[in-house]
């Protein structure tokens, strides 16, 4: 049966503006890193990105080596375009990005003009589309010069085949050179997509997100969950099976669960119970308090989780009180991430 949009998908969804810019993102952006790759059904993704859409969800966020296997998140959501959701095609942002290893030999990974745009013609081909709504510089690379990579991503606007660029894991210092070099290219920096939660909070630490506030960069948060801890599924004797910590070579490490991490989730759970809601609602409200953030992106393994996630719409403010014994709950149950080239090390 033909997918047909619900005509009420913009009834409930907010949108705020990614910085200074035109483009404007719902709050919860659906990022499909794990969970929509080689293992995952056509029906099965279907069932989770139809129902997304018909919320409001129109932002898809995705990269070059999302699977597993690598390549294999684009290639399914390439046939959920052309299957699916070709008709919608201009009421959706469409993201991807390029950074991380995806073929052997010196080109294959990092900054470089060569392989960022080889990348993003692969990225288009598997997506089975002309243009990409926006194309990230997925991690900053130290070897390269930084006008170089900003300069690939500016002849991507320029060619057509992104309309938007930004980058994701970059501190304050290279974020702050990355845009100066675009502004001088005539191209805006229209985002920033690092890892911020309410254990990890590096962006505010290194006044990243004080940075993109000023400059006019909209902030999206991956892992506002931090990679499921905050769901409360670790901690008390949670269900591990089919989670990432169930997985040894998984993406959640070891500090992600330390006691202290734990007993920090736990308090929080406390005040989400004291405000209605779940762990997840209150981690991604906490999240989009700050107005430098434009949308908090998600990602989920079942429709039941998709629909934990939406519920944060109905109960998004936080009281200075709240905040507080946030802060309080989650002093020393911090998780001290920092961005590194070579990935997120602790």
């Amino acid at each position: 049966m033909t997918y047909r949009a619900d005509n009420a998908r913009y009834d409930t969804m907010h949108y705020r503006r990614s910085g200074r810019s035109g483009l404007k993102l719902p709050v919860l952006s659906l990022g499909l890193w794990q969970n929509f790759g080689g293992t995952r059904d056509y029906p099965g993704a279907m069932e989770i990105l139809g129902y997304a859409f018909d919320r409001g969800i129109t932002h898809f966020d995705l990269a070059n080596n999302y699977g597993p296997p690598a390549g294999s998140s684009e290639e399914l959501f390439g046939q959920v375009m052309a299957r699916d959701f070709r008709p919608y095609r201009d009421e959706m942002i469409i993201s991807t990005k390029a950074g991380y290893n995806m073929w052997p030999g010196p080109y294959g990974e990092f900054g470089s003009r060569k392989y960022l745009l080889a990348s993003l013609d692969q990225s288009l081909k598997r997506l089975g589309l002309d243009y990409v709504d926006i194309f990230y510089s997925h991690r900053f690379d130290p070897e390269t010069p930084l006008e170089e990579t900003m300069g690939a991503l500016a002849h991507a606007v320029k060619s057509g085949k992104a309309l938007y660029v930004g980058v994701s894991s970059y501190p304050e210092k290279e974020t702050r050179e990355a845009h100066r070099i675009l502004k001088e290219m005539g191209v805006a920096t229209t985002i920033h997509q690092p890892s911020y939660s309410v254990l990890n909070r590096w962006i505010e630490n290194d006044h990243t997100i004080d940075t993109c506030g000023e400059l006019g960069i909209g902030v999206i948060a991956f892992s506002p969950l931090a990679q499921g801890v905050l769901s409360g599924k670790y901690s008390s004797g949670g269900d591990k099976a089919g989670t990432r910590g169930a997985n040894p070579n998984g993406s959640l490490r070891a500090s992600h669960v330390e006691p202290r991490v734990l007993e920090a989730v736990d308090k929080l759970g406390v005040i989400a119970r004291n405000r209605g809601q779940s762990l997840v609602q209150l981690a991604l409200a906490w999240v989009l308090r700050r107005q430098e953030v434009t949308s908090a992106l998600i990602g989920v393994r079942t429709l039941e989780q998709l629909k934990d996630n939406l519920g944060v719409i109905d109960n998004l403010e936080l009281s200075a009180e709240e905040i507080a014994a946030i802060d309080e709950a989650t002093k020393d149950g911090q998780m001290e991430l920092h961005p590194r080239p070579q990935g997120w090390l602790r």
